[in-house]
């Protein structure tokens, strides 16, 4: 018997991707994070930077919760707030699905929406964070637990790693992390530096993203589709040290990733999922071969039903796409082009 709801945060399972494993030439495994209690990988996140705050005296029984989200944190945090009676205000913006909002509403969550991006180049993300700002002012008795920045956020995932790690007897040679708040990442990066493990730590960044400059050479920033994945700010947790590499990923490569994972390995994944997927694929050049690869699956795909699983979205922005859905060959080839060598010795 588990004593309450947030007592089930964590302790997820590391699944074995045989099939696309097998095509790519590596022993490839997901660590998927759906049977958090909200779904996602940032239940883990929130919980501990709620109790961090609770335990500091920065939040008590009357304080109501402000946090920018694209979704996954808001309803972690929206979660978390229902069961210690807590307040929950979460500003979103227009790229935030439908099925997340219904599920912050159903959790009692306030929402405020934000249209325009930030006009000092912050892109939605940052209009967000202006928001956030506005309301702990006016509210008065409120806390941003600022998950951008927040140290906890990116504590929590150290035992994320330590799952990972434990469940493969330490042997982990890639870890494949996409980056938004740069929380998992850097907990990851400080988990596998601490114990002296040789993983190579992974970045899957969105192109256009500000996080690692956006892959492209000037470094642009671009409108991007697909939420919690990329950010429009470098956010504070971000460390230049943090992976060994970094692969950006197209929106287009995150749906076919998707539709690969369920169509080769029955896993309804999230749009971030098909991202870290896409980027074993992309570097399967450099990897040796029979390497032990993981990728970080942080939510579930339910709720991407009207974007990436939707038919008539996905030709309604990239075209008929639907023979991408077929996974590569397996036809493993060595060797590997100057540009991705570089990055992963």
């Amino acid at each position: 018997m588990t004593a309450n709801i947030l007592m089930t945060v964590g302790n997820t399972p590391l699944i074995a991707l045989e099939r696309l494993g097998r095509r790519l030439g590596c022993r490839l495994f997901g660590k998927w994070e759906a049977p958090n209690p909200g779904g996602s990988i940032k239940d883990r996140a929130a919980l501990a930077m709620l109790t961090a705050g609770v335990r500091t005296g920065a939040i008590g029984s009357r304080t109501t919760i402000v946090e920018s989200s694209s979704g996954n944190m808001g309803i972690g945090l929206a979660q978390a707030c229902a069961y210690l009676g807590l307040r929950f205000v979460c500003v979103v913006d227009t790229r935030t699905t439908e099925q997340n909002l219904a599920i912050l509403r159903a959790y009692g969550a306030k929402i405020e929406v934000v249209a325009d991006p930030d006009p000092d180049g912050g892109g939605l993300v940052g209009a967000r964070i202006k928001r956030v700002a506005v309301l702990v002012e006016t509210i008065g008795d409120a806390y941003w637990p600022n998950q951008y920045a927040n140290e906890e956020n990116a504590r929590a995932h150290r035992t994320t790693m330590h799952e990972i790690a434990t469940a493969l007897g330490g042997t982990v040679d890639y870890m494949f992390c996409p980056a938004s708040t740069c929380g998992t990442i850097r907990g990851c990066a400080e988990y596998v530096k601490e114990k002296g493990l040789p993983t190579r730590i992974i970045a899957v960044d969105a192109v256009g993203s500000a996080i690692f400059d956006g892959g492209t050479t000037q470094g642009e920033r671009g409108r991007r589709l697909i939420p919690g994945h990329g950010s429009g700010i470098r956010p504070a947790l971000y460390r230049h040290d943090l992976a060994r590499a970094c692969v950006h990923v197209s929106d287009l490569e995150c749906v076919v990733g998707c539709r690969r994972l369920v169509r080769h390995e029955g896993m309804l994944a999230g749009g971030s999922s098909g991202a870290a997927y896409m980027a074993v694929e992309r570097v399967r050049e450099c990897i040796e071969e029979g390497a032990v690869c993981v990728i970080m699956c942080p939510d579930r795909g339910e709720r991407y039903l009207d974007t990436i699983y939707s038919d008539t979205w996905v030709r309604q922005h990239f075209g008929e796409v639907s023979h991408l859905w077929e996974a590569p060959s397996g036809v493993w080839r060595h060797g590997c082009n100057a540009d991705a060598e570089w990055a992963l010795q």
